[in-house]
């Protein structure tokens, strides 16, 4: 019989940091280094497990975002990309148990990187935004990845961006967007079997650790350059999609 709780100190030694850096960027500083979330904590447990576990810090994360940025929301993007992330998350649902996460996680992390070149090396003009389809695209691609493996944040991160928002208005529009997200996941999250009592035991032992990386990104955001915001977002994102492409080649 199992117990009530994961015990194994190594679980901790990945599910803390993890926590920590979900929480930092829930806040909108590091953007991007959310998406190590599960692929760290898959060193201790599968990523199905790891995805499930995060489900309740996710939630909580999102409720102190919504809190703290309620009026830095660009409610018109908003409510251009919400609708199409949903429907990304449909079909995340639909196909989760057909699909290997480590195909997926890389995936995300090739168009994560293709993404940085881009913006790197080409050096858009000045002022020139994404076209509408491009949007459509990556919100419901970021729905999809946010279902399978919480990594939806590079995929979005892409065609928002370059639209050049104040770093709160970012940080509050995504942070809104992913909660209506990450709470439309519980139901098919249920419905495939990963809400056991033993995972969301785990995770409310995880939750203090919630707060702490959520202030800790709040404090930097609120304090830090424009310029070195994104600077910090496009660190955060190499560094995804090179662990990202990592794992999606079995050791």
């Amino acid at each position: 019989m199992s117990l009530p709780i994961i015990t194994d100190w190594h679980f901790y030694a990945a599910a803390i940091p993890a926590v920590l850096l979900m929480g930092i960027s829930k806040s909108g500083f590091g953007a991007g280094f959310g998406s190590l979330a599960v692929p760290l904590m898959a060193l201790a447990v599968s990523v199905p497990q790891a995805a499930a576990i995060l489900m309740p810090v996710l939630l909580f994360m999102d409720l102190i975002g919504i809190a703290a940025f309620r009026k830095h929301i660009d409610r018109a993007l908003l409510k251009f990309m919400l609708p199409w992330a949903l429907v990304g998350l449909v079909v995340g649902a639909l196909s989760f148990k057909f699909l290997e996460a480590r195909w997926v996680a890389g995936v995300v992390g090739v168009f994560t990187l293709l993404f940085l070149a881009q913006r790197l090396l080409l050096k858009p003009k000045a002022g020139s935004v994404p076209p509408r389809w491009a949007g459509v695209l990556l919100s419901g691609v970021s729905g999809f990845t946010s279902f399978v493996a919480h990594a939806g944040g590079p995929p979005l991160n892409a065609y928002v961006i370059p639209l050049g928002l104040s770093p709160m208005v970012f940080t509050g529009t995504m942070a809104y967007l992913f909660f209506a997200v990450n709470l439309a996941k519980w139901i098919p999250y249920a419905w495939l079997g990963l809400l056991d009592w033993r995972n969301m035991s785990t995770s409310l032992a995880l939750l203090p650790f919630a707060p702490l990386g959520v202030w800790m990104g709040i404090r930097v955001a609120q304090r830090i350059d424009q310029k070195l915001f994104y600077r910090f977002i496009y660190v955060g994102m190499l560094l995804t999609g090179v662990k990202l492409v990592w794992d999606m080649f079995p050791i």
